[in-house]
C-alpha cells in the first residue's frame, strides 16, 4: 500500500477516495470520500474523531483510522511504540528533545528512523497507559535505563535550572505506528499512526544507578485546580482600563464617579456597568469584565 496522498483544492473525488490533512494530525486519522464531488479552494477543518463527517465544498469525507484496516488482518505488521520527552524551556532551561524506543516489537536491534527522526533504542519498560471513560484518570510510569548514568545527567543539568525539578513537568508523547510505516519500508508513511498520547512528568519516582522511573499524569489531570479561576464578581469590572479586554480607546472622559473630567490624565473608570455606559453607550456592546447575572443567585 501506498502512502496516502495529501488532500487537494478544487479537485473531483469519487466515493471510496482516501486522503489525509495535508499538515500531521494528532488524531491519526485518514478522510475517505462518501460523497463524490469537488473539493472547495481552502482545506476544510478536519474532525478528530471516527465515523465523524465533514463538508467540502460539493463532498463529503468521512473519518477513519489510518492504521484499523491493517491491524485487522490475520499477521498484521508489528504495533511500534516511540516516545519523544521535551523539555520546558522555563522549567527546563532548554527547549531540547529526547526521542527513544524500546525496540521490543519486530525484533528491531537497532535505532528506528520515522517522520525523518531518529529514535534511539534503550532498555524502557512503560506501563499504565490506558483509556478510560469512568473513574480516576490514569497516571502511567515509564522506566528508563540509567546504567551509563545519561538520566542522572540530565536530571542534574535540569536540576541547575529549577532546583529539585527532576524533570517535573517536560512533556512525553507516545506515538504508535506499524513497522510497515516506518522510514525505508516500501510503505512509509509519518501519517499513518495511532492517535497521539500527550503526558506530563508529575514526579520522579525512583532515581537508582540502574534505572529512573517517572510517573506521567494528563494534561486534563487538574487536581486542586479551581475552574473558572477567575473570581465569579457580580458588580466590579476585572479588566485593565483602556487594555485590550476593556477595549476602550475614545476621548470621552470621567472620573471615578461618572462625572466628565477634561483630560486623560484625569480619565478614571468606576469598574461599573455605569462606568462601560458611559463610554460605550447605553445600548452599545459592553466588554464588562465580570458577571453581572451572578447577583440574581440566591
Amino acid at each position: 500500500m501506498a502512502a496516502v496522498a495529501a488532500w487537494a483544492a478544487s479537485t473531483a473525488f469519487s466515493v471510496g477516495d482516501i486522503r489525509r490533512a495535508t499538515t500531521s494530525q494528532a488524531s491519526g486519522l485518514w478522510f475517505r470520500c462518501s460523497t463524490a464531488g469537488t473539493s472547495a479552494s481552502s482545506e476544510p477543518k478536519w474532525p478528530t474523531d471516527i465515523g465523524s463527517t465533514i463538508t467540502d465544498n460539493t463532498v463529503v469525507w468521512t473519518a477513519i483510522s489510518s492504521v484499523y484496516e491493517d491491524v485487522s488482518v490475520l499477521a498484521p505488521s508489528a504495533i511500534i511504540e516511540l516516545f519523544e520527552l521535551q523539555l520546558d524551556n522555563t522549567l527546563h532551561g532548554s527547549t531540547d528533545v529526547y526521542r527513544f524506543h524500546a525496540g521490543s516489537n519486530a525484533d528491531v536491534t537497532g535505532n528506528i528512523v520515522w517522520d525523518g527522526n531518529a529514535y534511539t533504542r534503550m532498555p524502557v519498560v512503560a506501563e499504565g497507559f490506558e483509556m478510560r471513560s469512568a473513574g480516576a484518570l490514569p497516571q502511567p510510569t515509564i522506566t528508563i535505563a540509567n546504567l551509563d548514568g545519561n538520566m542522572t545527567t540530565v536530571l542534574a543539568l535540569v536540576n541547575q535550572t529549577t532546583a529539585g525539578n527532576d524533570l517535573t513537568g517536560a512533556t512525553v508523547k507516545r506515538i504508535r505506528t506499524l513497522k510497515r510505516y516506518l522510514d525505508g519500508e516500501s510503505s512509509a508513511d509519518p501519517n499513518a499512526k495511532f492517535p497521539d498520547e500527550i503526558w506530563r512528568i508529575s514526579r520522579k519516582a525512583t532515581e537508582t544507578r540502574d534505572i529512573v522511573t517517572f510517573e506521567l499524569s494528563s494534561a486534563f489531570d487538574l487536581a486542586g485546580q479551581k475552574i473558572p479561576k477567575r473570581q465569579i464578581v457580580a458588580n466590579t469590572c476585572q479588566w485593565i482600563y483602556r487594555k485590550p479586554e476593556c477595549g476602550y480607546s475614545g476621548t470621552d472622559y470621567f472620573d471615578v464617579n461618572g462625572n466628565t473630567v477634561s483630560t486623560e490624565a484625569e480619565d478614571v473608570c468606576g469598574k461599573r456597568i455605569a462606568s462601560c455606559k458611559l463610554r460605550f453607550g447605553e445600548n452599545g456592546e459592553l466588554p464588562f469584565g465580570s458577571f453581572p447575572g451572578a447577583g440574581l443567585i440566591r
